[in-house]
């Protein structure tokens, strides 16, 4: 591509020009800005060292040396140390021709290297999925198509965290006050009635806090003393003690929850490689403590407790092991990391989780390297910020989520109603027009979610989702829509547009705009895999859709009477078209043949 052209020609000037060799990283090159004149532009203040020559002057030698040495270079002009490069219509009509039918465009040649795998959704099974999930799962999928877009090979997996002391709440509310409720008798969806229980609990155990203090016990001291919280560690240890009473009602409130939510994940279009379990991996993550207790890595306490001592590495002291035998959460981390490399021998294991957990993977880190675990230095977190509502932040505990489920039915009927209102689906048959206001409905709330930095906390906002005119979904999912229509046109017109154009084309202002956008994207594609970041794959997707739009705008494409021209911008806008669906997909997003 014309950037390493450029960077390569640089390294080639300053060794002829000035006799010296320069680093790899000191040669810049990036897109000239719009208010200038250029396409390309070199910042020279990193050359003057080895120019020893002012910057007006570097500039001019170097901008004289690219347009005598490179046919791609017509011409330059220099702005307070920046050389703004003019790029040849010939190097734009030959990446056009060549890229223009190339069904992979923007993807990259297999590598062949141990596979990346990325870890997300990572549910409990005493709640439904909720818009925080929703981030979760969105990021997590893009994450992996982007990745293996760029070559890599990708195993998708989930962890379900099934055991543990807010699983043991649910059960026991259910076993105080459900009645033999199940999911059928109720016809309530299993993952929101288990969900429904952790509340009760909740709100039960909080109003038996309250009668312990007005007894005279301190806040802390009731929190431990309820006879909900102790039925739950009670639970819990019944559970890892094998009480089949106990195993059977987890297996049978679980599987609630594991129906419940395959149906969402199928609404979301997420699927899975491999699933793991928390009640699985845990016991090989005692397996591993035990070891480390014994090669004294680990120490046990009076209590008999077991912890890992990190103050050396500027952390504290860690629980792996509880007093009464029983694990937490980093337990089965360690079990589930080593589980992963076992299976896979990842290049690369990426836990998509919340960046309140930040902590908690530097300490699974160091714990893992303090085992002998060569291949911690292969995790990553990819955390991501919060996601809220308008309306502010949203508790479990209290029942003040929003169910993932409950907004992809707010986002259909939001879809509906604003694309009724446009009036122009009136042609639609139910089922079709049934499908288009799905597919627009996930298009926004996917596009809305992933367009943010994932570190960034975002305010997710339905009605703004669904704009048809500004940077969302909609508006994207449209201008392809637009585009398809037009390939339909100029098919029933059966005009052969599918033609190598030669040099003497001359391009409209925003044919060039475009051409560098469609230019971009495998540089793109290649940055999203490199910083696992969906949010650059959808803020190019925006602007091309805008560009073109624009474009469209300016332009008579199917009755401009040059044929050569008409021809050119037909397919500009199939490659375009091409490209927005691409892009769309490395975001989970479909996208319509027509609106």
């Amino acid at each position: 591509m014309i950037e390493q052209i450029l960077i390569n020609t640089i390294h080639k000037a300053i060794k002829e020009l000035y006799g010296q060799e320069i680093p790899c990283n000191i040669a810049q090159v990036q897109k000239t800005r719009e208010e200038f004149e250029g396409d390309y532009t070199i910042v020279v203040f990193p050359l003057l060292k080895t120019s020893k020559k002012g910057v007006e002057q570097t500039a001019e030698e170097l901008g004289k040396y690219m347009v005598a040495n490179l046919i791609e270079v017509t011409g330059y002009n220099i702005i307070k140390g920046f050389l703004n490069l003019s790029i040849s219509n010939v190097y734009w009509l030959d990446f056009f021709n060549e890229n223009v039918g190339k069904s992979n465009f923007g993807s990259h040649n297999q590598k062949d290297t141990d596979p990346v795998v990325v870890e997300f959704s990572s549910p409990n099974t005493n709640k439904p999925l909720h818009l925080g999930h929703i981030r979760n799962n969105l990021i997590g999928w893009s994450v992996a198509e982007i990745l293996n877009n760029n070559g890599q090979k990708v195993a998708r997996v989930n962890l379900v965290n099934d055991r543990g002391i807010h699983i043991c709440k649910s059960m026991v509310a259910w076993q105080k006050w459900g009645n033999n409720n199940n999911p059928e008798n109720s016809n309530i969806k299993g993952d929101r009635l288990v969900g429904d229980y952790y509340v009760l609990f909740d709100k039960k155990n909080k109003e038996e806090i309250t009668s312990l203090m007005a007894d005279g016990f301190t806040k802390d001291e009731a929190s431990n003393s309820t006879s909900l919280m102790l039925e739950s560690k009670q639970m819990l240890k019944d559970w890892e003690d094998g009480i089949e009473e106990v195993r059977e009602l987890w297996k049978k409130m679980n599987n609630w929850v594991y129906k419940g939510m395959d149906a969402t994940y199928a609404r979301m279009g997420i699927s899975f490689d491999k699933v793991y379990y928390e009640s699985e991996t845990y016991l090989l993550g005692k397996k591993l403590v035990e070891e480390g207790l014994r090669s004294g890595v680990f120490f046990q306490k009076d209590d008999g407790s077991v912890w890992c001592d990190l103050s050396e590495d500027g952390l504290d002291e860690k629980l792996l092991i509880r007093a009464d035998g029983t694990s937490v959460y980093m337990t089965q981390d360690i079990g589930t990391a080593q589980l992963r490399y076992d299976d896979y021998h990842p290049s690369e294991l990426i836990y998509v989780v919340g960046n309140e957990q930040n902590y908690h993977f530097d300490v699974l880190k160091l714990i893992l390297k303090k085992l002998g675990k060569s291949w911690a230095d292969h995790i990553r977190h990819l955390n991501y910020g919060m996601v809220e509502l308008p309306f502010g932040k949203m508790k479990s505990r209290e029942g003040t989520v929003v169910d993932a489920d409950d907004l992809i039915d707010e986002m259909y009927l939001t879809a509906k109603k604003t694309s009724e209102e446009l009036g122009k689906f009136d042609d639609f048959s139910n089922d079709e027009a049934t499908e288009l206001f799905n597919m627009l409905s996930m298009g926004a709330l996917k596009y809305f979610i992933l367009k943010v930095d994932p570190k960034k906390t975002m305010v997710f906002n339905p009605v703004e989702s669904i704009d048809f005119n500004g940077n969302t979904g909609p508006f994207i999912q449209y201008t392809h829509a637009r585009i398809r229509s037009i390939i339909r046109k100029s098919n029933q017109l059966k005009i052969n547009y599918n033609l190598k154009f030669n040099i003497d084309y001359k391009f409209e202002r925003k044919e060039i705009s475009l051409l560098k956008l469609l230019h971009n994207y495998p540089e793109i594609t290649k940055q999203a895999a490199y910083s696992h970041s969906p949010a650059l794959i959808a803020n190019y997707a925006y602007e091309l859709a805008k560009e073109y739009n624009q474009y469209y705008h300016e332009v008579v494409i199917l009755k401009e009477v040059d044929e050569n021209k008409r021809n050119f911008r037909i397919l500009l806008s199939e490659f375009t078209g091409n490209n927005i669906k691409s892009s769309m997909a490395l975001l989970g997003i479909q996208v319509p043949e027509r609106m």
